[in-house]
């Protein structure tokens, strides 16, 4: 199939459906999903549609990240796996930092059987998820709602994350970067997650790879020696370099890699 017959595809799919997944689109045209990647990143140039995290959305959709109920329908296999990694890495008795978002909801899911410990979090979904298991004890920071992943943020909230000495954080992501790090789409959550990071002992950032190179508006921090990165597969060499050269730490289904 020539590039500009997938081209009017990709957009015909995409103009129908407002936002269509990578993977959704690639069994569509029976392609790579690397293949529909390029396809999106050169119409996204052209101005014929937007890159969205996890594939592609039409030019008339609201510009920014998905709906909650959009993201909880991309990558759910992905998300899952990085549940999974994540709340192996959790022991009884650990204070858990657990940020918003639908992956964080995963790690929800994966570690409410087992785990015994305190979850604090700026997610009223996520506090729903784990409040039913007595042996882990929730604790929500106060702010204001944002409507959809229902997520608190503001003064109160950050001065909450401030005052808790956590032993790991897992924070969402908008976009994850060699360059330019990891990056958020939402202004009144930035100063909350740095917050998180603060005084955590580890940190981690939970990002699917179709996050990989996304770089939303707004700057959360570098990646490194304080932050590594949870996610479903090995990321580029490049993204992998920027975390493992400064001591930190990639986890994901492949073996993991550490900085000395």
């Amino acid at each position: 199939m020539l590039a500009t017959e997938r081209h009017a595809r990709i957009l015909r799919l995409v103009a129908s459906r407002k936002v269509a997944s990578t993977e959704e689109l690639a069994t569509h045209l029976q392609v790579s999903a690397e293949t529909i990647r390029r396809d999106i990143r050169v119409l996204d140039e052209l101005g014929q549609l937007r890159r969205v995290r996890g594939g592609a959305a039409s030019v008339s959709a609201p510009i920014g990240e998905p709906r909650v109920e959009e993201r909880q329908l991309l990558r759910r296999e992905e998300k899952a796996t990085i549940g999974r990694l994540a709340a192996g890495l959790l022991e009884d008795g650990q204070t858990v930092i657990l940020d918003l978002g639908t992956t964080a909801m995963e790690v929800a899911r994966a570690m409410a059987p087992r785990f015994r410990g305190v979850v604090a979090t700026n997610s009223l979904l996520v506090a729903g998820e784990l409040a039913a298991y007595r042996d882990i004890e929730v604790l929500v920071c106060g702010g204001r709602v944002r409507a959809g992943d229902l997520a608190l943020s503001n003064a109160t909230s950050v001065d909450f994350f401030h005052g808790l000495n956590a032993d790991i954080a897992l924070v969402s992501s908008g976009g994850v970067d060699a360059e330019h790090g990891l990056t958020d789409f939402y202004l009144d959550e930035i100063a909350t997650r740095r917050a998180m990071l603060r005084n955590a002992k580890r940190a981690f950032v939970l990002a699917d790879s179709a996050k990989f190179g996304v770089v939303a508006p707004h700057f959360v921090a570098e990646l490194g020696t304080e932050l590594g990165l949870i996610t479903d597969r090995t990321p580029s060499a490049e993204l992998e370099r920027a975390i493992v050269e400064k001591g930190g730490v990639v986890v994901s289904p492949s073996p993991v890699s550490a900085g000395v």
